[in-house]
């Protein structure tokens, strides 16, 4: 059993939460728009960090971060990918995949919108974490925890971390 610390589009913004958040969690995953390397390192300082680049991610972090990421995480195939849409919205770039070799999870960021949503016809969770970043059109910053239990998703948490400042 692993608990998951989920976050996307921070743009370089660091608050001191994401680690009294994270601290119960096993792992850190990010959906990309991390925004600076020293973000990244400082999530994975905290935790092992795994990580997908975004669009507006630089040379430094697309070296160390790839486009998608799929693994592994207990019995569950996992699959990550900054911009990739959601159940009926899929992004062209990531359809075929999905559709030729659906994960049990998939997890996209770059919409800035909190979704988590089942897709029956490819037996897959989909979870957008939303943002938890200040850059952007949302209101309020958010970040999710979860537990992967096998191939189950368990105990899974929508933590909002207010509005963002302006």
């Amino acid at each position: 059993m692993k608990r998951i610390g989920l976050l996307s589009d921070t743009h370089g913004y660091w608050d001191d939460r994401y680690a009294q958040y994270f601290e119960s969690c096993d792992e850190i995953w990010h959906a990309g728009d991390i925004g600076t390397m020293e973000l990244a390192e400082r999530f994975a300082d905290l935790k092992p960090f795994r990580a997908v680049c975004g669009n507006i991610d630089g040379g430094d972090l697309r070296k160390l971060y790839p486009e998608k990421l799929r693994f592994k995480c207990e019995d569950a195939d996992v699959l990550m990918k900054h911009i990739g849409g959601y159940p009926g919205h899929y992004d062209i770039s990531i359809r075929g995949q999905l559709f030729v070799r659906p994960p049990q999870l998939f997890i996209s960021g770059h919409s800035h919108i909190l979704k988590v949503l089942y897709d029956r016809s490819l037996n897959c969770l989909h979870i957008n974490p939303g943002a938890a970043g200040i850059q952007g059109f949302h209101k309020v910053r958010t970040l999710v925890r979860f537990t992967v239990d096998g191939k189950a998703f368990r105990d899974l948490e929508v933590i909002e971390l207010g509005e963002k400042k302006k």
